[in-house]
C-alpha cells in the first residue's frame, strides 16, 4: 500500500470507530424498542466495517 492509501485506511478507522461509539451510546439511553434494535443493529454494521477495513492494514 502507498502512504496515501494508509492514510486512507486510517481514517476510515477512525470514522468506522467514531460512528460504533456513537450508536453505541444511543443504544444504552434508548428506550423505545424499534429505535434501541435499530440503533443495535448499527452498532453491529459499523463494528463489521471496522474490521473489513482493519484487514487490510
Amino acid at each position: 500500500m502507498t502512504p496515501k492509501e494508509i492514510l486512507y485506511v486510517e481514517d476510515a478507522l477512525g470514522h468506522a470507530q467514531f460512528l460504533t461509539q456513537q450508536n453505541q451510546a444511543a443504544t444504552n439511553t434508548l428506550t423505545d424498542p424499534a429505535l434501541k434494535k435499530l440503533s443495535q443493529q448499527l452498532v453491529s454494521k459499523n463494528t463489521t466495517i471496522f474490521q473489513s477495513f482493519y484487514a487490510l492494514v
